[in-house]
């Protein structure tokens, strides 16, 4: 079905201080709209016909992944593919892109269901970084991929600064990986152990393995949260063993 999107006064002027803050201006103010419509919003209030933001979080994570690798690509031209990879990692992830959206305020203008909202939706990281994901894609529709390349080159150089300088970027997934393929000839395998809570607040724990070697449980809001926390543990254990503890 169309959506029959019908902003108010009050809200455009909202969006229009968004819009200020993250120094982008909208053709089409309602993209922005759209990509803070929780689902919850979205569920509790049919008669509006609004769409949620999921299918712009979709799009945006994959347009922030391109202009991320556009950005390293020209920035660092001597970095390995490797290099490349764990610096890309450790900015398009969870952690900095909620902390993005707290710098830009994001949560205040977030339409969130009842549930949610009691919750404190608007500082969950998930809700959050899937939130700036739907923004990029937002500016990505409303301008084009030049314009969304300036934007987050904007947004994002601070962070691709101040990782480029850290010789480990916490991307613990990535990591173990090579850890466990470089000293076992394996990958670790994740699963799903447990997922607990109601819709608008779950709670996720992950298991990863390394053969008969390790074994770690990780929780976390979101599943790749809970990887990471999991995959942190499991690289703790390995570094205890190759000591010797």
């Amino acid at each position: 079905m169309e959506e029959n999107r019908l902003i108010s006064e009050n809200r455009v002027e909202d969006l229009n201080n968004l819009a200020e803050i993250l120094s982008f201006t909208f053709s089409d103010i309602s993209l922005l709209d759209k990509a803070l419509t929780h689902r919850s919003f979205a569920n509790e209030n049919q008669d509006l016909h609004y769409n949620d933001n999921e299918r712009l979080e979709f799009l945006g994570d994959a347009v922030l992944e391109l202009c991320i690798t556009d950005i390293l690509m020209k920035n660092f031209p001597d970095d390995t593919e490797g290099q490349l990879s764990k610096l890309r990692a450790s900015v398009v992830n969870e952690q900095p892109l909620a902390e993005l959206a707290k710098q830009f305020h994001v949560g205040d203008f977030l339409l969130l269901g009842k549930g949610e909202e009691y919750s404190g939706g608007r500082t969950k990281n998930s809700l959050l970084a899937n939130a700036v994901e739907a923004i990029i894609a937002s500016v990505y529709l409303d301008g084009g991929y030049e314009k969304t390349l300036l934007f987050i080159n904007d947004v994002f150089q601070p962070l691709i600064t101040k990782w480029a300088k850290v010789p480990f970027y916490h991307d613990y997934k990535t990591s173990l990986q090579e850890k466990s393929q470089g000293g076992f000839k394996i990958i670790p395998r994740y699963k799903l152990v447990r997922e607990y809570g109601p819709d608008h607040d779950k709670t996720f724990q992950i298991q990863v393995s390394i053969a008969d070697v390790i074994s770690t449980t990780g929780l976390g809001k979101s599943k790749k949260e809970a990887e990471q926390e999991a995959a942190k543990k499991a690289l703790e254990e390995l570094e205890k063993v190759d000591n010797g503890i």
